[in-house]
């Protein structure tokens, strides 16, 4: 979340990324986050956190604990300010990374102590990586100690953080793709990926070295768009409650419910389009929350009717830059539960 209220056109126009961020504190249910800290990059170590690295992400434990210790001082160095060549980790292409620590106050055991009480409640971290303000895109990863995995903390703490890089400026980070690349073998997590909503745009052959069963494995890449994510649907999917002080979700209920009472309008007009009423309650809706909605473009038809891209059957359900995206006919959450298989391998 930028500490500018109103991005400026040559803002806009440039598409860079802030000089500084404020990385917003995100609750869930069974966590919460907060701004990871260099101090906290040892407690990973004590939770064990780099276990199994090689199946997880592809990566072995020294690999994986050298990239987590770069994302965390990029993410440190942005939230100050500085350059990414400051972060004291250097970076030629200026990538920059959002980290958080992940917090819990459960007691699964039923001992009457916190879980993870010996690293003042941390049990992991999340990332946004390689933020990129060109390209509206960054890539998410999930690090958890070895016994807080298979809890269901991602489903928790995942799309709240996805509903926060989607959401527009300044409530968010206004991003068009946020996507994943996990080992052919890590079938958990490709499951989880596909329950957000991730869909499979590719794989790198023989990308990664698979120890255990010493072959070559692929790399899977899956990414989701943002006419194709739906937070309150995810949210729905996993079983989980929408928190609405959460960065984003205050954008997304009212988007949504707006999105709402138009379909049903439309269905009582049998289906005939009201373009100008539409974009007014649009409007209408979007300055109770405080919230510009993006620019709209008026097309007409094979018959000659006139409408906008923002009134459309695959209008997004974010408000901004319809006229540069693309729209998603196959939204993961128009087709829920349709012709996908999912694998429940534990890790």
């Amino acid at each position: 979340m930028s500490e500018h209220v109103e991005p400026s056109p040559d803002q806009e126009t440039s598409r860079e990324l802030p000089a500084r961020i404020v990385i917003p504190p995100i609750k869930g249910e069974m966590v919460h986050l907060r701004p990871a800290t260099v101090e906290d990059l040892p407690k990973l170590d004590e939770l064990d956190a780099y276990y199994n690295a090689s199946r997880i992400t592809g990566k072995d434990a020294q690999a994986e604990r050298a990239v987590v210790h770069t994302w965390v001082r990029r993410s440190v160095a942005w939230a100050h300010g500085q350059a990414a060549s400051e972060s004291g980790v250097g970076d030629p292409e200026s990538r920059r990374t959002i980290a958080w620590a992940v917090l819990t106050d459960s007691d699964h055991d039923d001992d009457g102590r916190i879980d993870a009480a010996e690293t003042d409640n941390v049990i992991g971290m999340v990332f946004l990586i390689d933020v990129d303000g060109w390209a509206r895109s960054a890539r998410i990863q999930v690090v958890l100690g070895k016994d807080y995995r298979g809890r269901g903390y991602s489903r928790d703490m995942m799309p709240r953080v996805m509903t926060y890089g989607f959401a527009p400026e300044p409530a968010g980070l206004g991003l068009h793709r946020i996507w994943v690349a996990v080992p052919e073998k890590n079938t958990r997590s490709l499951s989880v990926y596909q329950s957000l909503g991730f869909v499979k745009t590719g794989s790198s052959r023989d990308a990664l070295w698979d120890a255990e069963n010493s072959r070559y494995q692929d790399l899977i890449v899956l990414d989701t768009l943002f006419d194709e994510y739906d937070p309150i649907r995810s949210l729905d999917a996993f079983g989980m409650h929408v928190i609405e002080d959460n960065p984003g979700m205050r954008e997304a209920l009212a988007i949504r419910e707006h999105s709402i009472a138009i379909q049903q309008r439309r269905r009582d007009d049998d289906k005939t389009d009201k373009p100008a009423a539409d974009d007014a309650a649009r409007r209408e809706a979007y300055e109770k929350i405080g919230v510009t909605p993006g620019s709209s473009r008026t097309v007409t038809d094979d018959a000659g009717k006139t409408r906008t891209d923002a009134a459309s059957d695959e209008t997004s359900n974010w408000p901004y830059g319809q006229s540069e995206r693309k729209s998603s006919k196959n939204a993961w959450w128009r087709n829920l539960g349709l012709n996908r298989k999912r694998d429940t391998e534990e890790d």
